[in-house]
């Protein structure tokens, strides 16, 4: 390559825009068209050289010149690239190149090196720089070609780096949502207890809705089924705080009747807004008498299967906590029978659509699906997730809501 004459050398201060660049060509072209460039080069004579090739080659590249790292660092936030000489002023070798990879941010950065020290080009690479250049061996063409493949690859670098965090962070979320599903605190095998949780929210691993079981004593069994309106992370924090707060009320030994006053008072307190409700379903199972006490605030009563049948538990439906504080009515269920099981869910489940028209599953839907003699060839196991599968069969597609619920099984189960 034979260099050009070179000219007088450069117009004015060395941080404006290089005469040679194509600027003056190209000024009105929009900034996606246009490429920013800041070469650092002390050299004169090679800084001309490069304005003059890119100018021959009609590039749109917008070229400035500073001829040390003090003034690229006053330019350096505005380029999509810099075209570094290895050798400054005020640095040498990979010492200005890591100066200029910790001050240039998303730019790309493309080495200069002369035919002596070709070998640094391929370290500069290794150390972060998208590619290098060696003096006399490039024309305009393939320097254009170079400075715009590099400003590509360090975006798609970013890209990939972007990609990556976003993928710790949902892994990160993932695992502290999971730490955040609950573990039935259970030792009994008098009852056996089948769970099953979908969220409402794409990608989600927690909703707005919620269980728990605890065991108190060897012949107490505490469960709960809660919902929190809406579908956003808050309420699925809040739903998590609520939980909490049931447990820690259970195994404090507070009184039944109280339990759930105190868990309105959560509530009130942690939500971000005065409209945000829940409801919630309680049931405290005596193993050795065969029965339950059943309060409800607001939710959709719990289903009982036993002897062939399937109705729902006439408990009283209850006040929506956060609405109008008032302590929820219990009701005493008692188990004519050692074959039985108790589902408690959300209504989730329940508030599919049945047909073309606007009318819901319900809890007469889900009495009949229960009660379809098809399902006795589902084990109790497999229950919920075979309950929530033919709501959406009738749907006509997946559920909208949270989904969660707790089976509750003596014996035969049926």
């Amino acid at each position: 390559m034979t260099r050009p004459h070179r000219g007088p050398g450069l117009a004015g201060s060395p941080v404006v825009p290089y005469p040679h660049g194509g600027l003056s060509r190209h000024a009105n072209l929009p900034p996606g068209e246009r490429l920013r460039v800041l070469l650092v080069e002390d050299d004169e004579g090679d800084a001309f050289l490069v304005g003059e090739l890119l100018a021959e080659t009609n590039s749109m590249i917008e070229l400035q010149v500073a001829t040390s790292l003090s003034e690229a660092r006053q330019r350096i936030t505005d380029v999509d690239c810099v075209l570094l000489d290895l050798g400054l002023p005020d640095a040498q070798g990979l010492d200005g190149l890591r100066q200029v990879l910790e001050m240039s941010s998303g730019a790309a950065v493309c080495v200069l090196t002369g035919r002596s020290d070709e070998h640094l080009g391929v370290v500069a690479v290794a150390e972060g720089a998208q590619d290098y250049l060696v003096k006399g061996q490039v024309d305009g063409v393939l320097l254009t070609r170079a400075l715009r493949y590099a400003v590509e690859r360090k975006r798609a670098d970013e890209n990939a780096r972007r990609l990556r965090e976003v993928e710790l962070r949902q892994a990160e979320s993932a695992r502290l949502e999971r730490g955040l599903l609950p573990q039935p605190l259970m030792t009994t095998d008098q009852v056996a207890v089948h769970t099953f949780y979908r969220p409402g929210r794409h990608a989600a691993l927690i909703g707005g809705d919620f269980f728990d079981v605890v065991q108190t004593r060897p012949d107490r069994l505490d469960l709960i089924v809660g919902d929190v309106c809406g579908h956003g992370v808050d309420e699925a924090a809040l739903g998590v705080e609520l939980r909490v707060a049931w447990r820690a009320l259970v195994l404090a030994g507070v009184p039944d009747d109280e339990v759930l006053p105190a868990l309105e008072q959560v509530l009130m307190s942690e939500r971000r807004l005065q409209e945000i409700f829940a409801t919630v379903a309680t049931t405290r199972l005596d193993l050795d008498a065969n029965r339950a006490t059943v309060r409800l605030a607001g939710h959709p009563p719990p289903v009982l299967l036993r002897k062939g049948s399937v109705a729902p538990v006439p408990a009283r439906g209850g006040l929506l906590l956060g609405v109008a504080p008032r302590r929820p009515v219990a009701f005493d269920l008692e188990f004519d029978t050692d074959d039985w099981s108790l589902l408690m869910y959300t209504d989730g489940l329940i508030e599919g659509r049945v047909g073309a028209g606007n009318d819901r599953l319900d809890v007469p839907g889900l009495t009949e699906l229960l009660a379809d003699p098809a399902n006795r060839e589902v084990a109790l196991s497999d229950l919920p997730a075979w309950l929530v599968g033919r709501a959406e069969q009738i749907n006509g597609g997946p559920l909208a809501d949270d989904v969660a619920m707790l089976l509750v099984t003596s014996g035969g189960g049926r």
